[in-house]
């Protein structure tokens, strides 16, 4: 190797270095090597000519929203656009970042989510989402996120189980994916985000 094609890797590694440093960054709704803040992302699907859902979660799919495989935790959800467009998600809170900072112009034509009782994949635009807010009592592996239910019955006796807030059905704490929107999804991934 030359002196110059030396030189000329060490640019593009520490060019990529950069790039990688930043988008990671990004992702967190962070901060530049300059401190200057970073748009938080907005995410795009990453499943093409889906006719209609849900398609079957693989080990290599990865979540549209964190990066993180789509299958290693109990919440696999999905979405599929008007436009064939689709994308997958690791859990709930997710979803939910997706639905409110995603980029098609098409209409969600289908979604689902797995119902955190029985484990089964749900019609997630039908589906009861409880809204716990208690980080140290769920739990979960981004934080916290919200349970998603088939029966609104079983979204009510959870909450009457979960000790940790005192929280009512006739709150709003439990609600479809249609009143979602950009406060909720911030419970769950604000720094997924942008700011207002």
């Amino acid at each position: 190797m030359t002196k110059r094609d030396g030189l000329q890797r060490r640019r593009l590694l520490g060019a990529l270095g950069m790039g990688v440093t930043a988008g990671i960054a990004g992702c967190l709704g962070g901060t530049d090597s300059e401190g200057d803040d970073l748009p938080a992302h907005v995410y795009e699907p990453s499943l093409e000519g889906v006719e209609e859902g849900p398609v079957e979660f693989t080990d290599s799919q990865r979540c549209d929203v964190c990066g993180m495989p789509v299958k290693k935790y109990f919440g696999s959800s999905q979405l599929v656009h008007e436009n064939g467009q689709a994308a997958v998600f690791d859990l709930p809170g997710c979803l939910f970042a997706y639905k409110v900072s995603s980029t098609p112009d098409s209409p969600i034509q289908g979604a689902w989510t797995t119902d955190y009782q029985t484990g089964e994949l749900i019609d997630a635009t039908m589906a009861n989402f409880v809204l716990i807010t208690d980080k140290e009592a769920a739990d979960d592996p981004m934080g916290i996120d919200p349970r998603p239910y088939a029966h609104r019955s079983d979204a009510v006796m959870f909450l009457e189980n979960w000790e940790a807030e005192d929280l009512s059905p006739e709150e709003d704490i439990i609600i479809g994916l249609d009143k979602v929107d950009m406060e909720t999804a911030k419970i769950y991934r604000k720094s997924r985000l942008p700011d207002e």
